[in-house]
């Protein structure tokens, strides 16, 4: 037979040395639909070719960049199980839906910032002060979610003389704040960090919003989807289009 037209293949300690996983995350990876399923030897060992190597490159390529936010992580998943089965049209249009997604996504967590420069703004003599029901609705959310971050932290509000709790202008653009941020999931933790940051950029009259959300404490978990969102998804749709050209490489490939 022509060396050209030869198929090399593995057994799965030779392609888990190769991919560099455990053979039980390789077989794992099968379990769960994340590769094609290999052919068996008349004595049930598995049989991996090198488009299992590249499908085991595409596992790795698309789940580098943990991205939660609006459903991205599901479609990525689903994705790869499509090239499994050797529905890599539809794989590929799942990837290109989330790298549009990603990019909505981060315009959204851009928007934030104009919110940012308006917090602190010295609010008019006149300024609508709302209770904390009216607040509420006002915002969409609910009376339990605004007291959960007010007992975390996230919001100090003035009362009136008779105790209630009022809410004026920078009191509300505090909360779309918080809102957007924990709608990107972020967490409680990152939008105290971030607040607390930009209340101390702003007395500096610096206003580099973009880099407070993108830079957490030394301490913190850097990782972190939720610490790091726009940056996270620059590398998530960076990642989604490497994803791609995998995608059509494997189905050269197999064809």
């Amino acid at each position: 037979m022509n060396k050209e037209h030869m198929i090399i293949t593995y057994s799965t300690s030779q392609i888990a040395k190769i991919v560099g996983l455990h053979p039980n995350t390789v077989r794992l990876y099968e379990e769960w639909g994340l590769i094609q399923k290999p052919e068996r030897k008349k004595n049930g060992y598995r049989v991996y070719n090198d488009v299992h190597v590249k499908q085991f490159a595409l596992v790795r390529k698309a789940f580098q960049i943990e991205v939660l936010q609006a459903g991205l992580r599901k479609r990525m998943v689903n994705a790869v199980k499509l090239s499994a089965v050797y529905r890599w049209d539809e794989a590929i249009e799942l990837v290109e839906e989330y790298i549009r997604i990603a990019k909505q996504e981060m315009e959204h967590a851009k928007e934030v910032a104009g919110l940012c420069e308006m917090l602190y703004q010295q609010p008019e003599r006149e300024d609508v002060l709302y209770q904390r029901a009216q607040a509420a609705k006002e915002l969409g959310l609910t009376i339990d979610t605004i007291r959960n971050w007010e007992m975390n932290g996230l919001l100090t509000v003035k009362r009136k003389e008779n105790g209630y709790r009022v809410y004026d202008s920078n009191d509300m653009n505090r909360l779309k704040i918080i809102r957007s941020l924990r709608c990107a999931n972020y967490s409680l933790s990152a939008i105290l960090r971030m607040l607390n940051q930009l209340e101390s950029q702003m007395h500096k009259s610096e206003k580099d919003i973009l880099n407070i959300l993108n830079t957490p404490e030394d301490e913190e978990d850097i990782i972190s989807v939720c610490d790091r969102l726009i940056d996270s998804l620059e590398k998530a749709i960076k990642n989604a289009y490497e994803v791609i050209l995998l995608l059509k490489e494997i189905k050269q490939m197999k064809q």
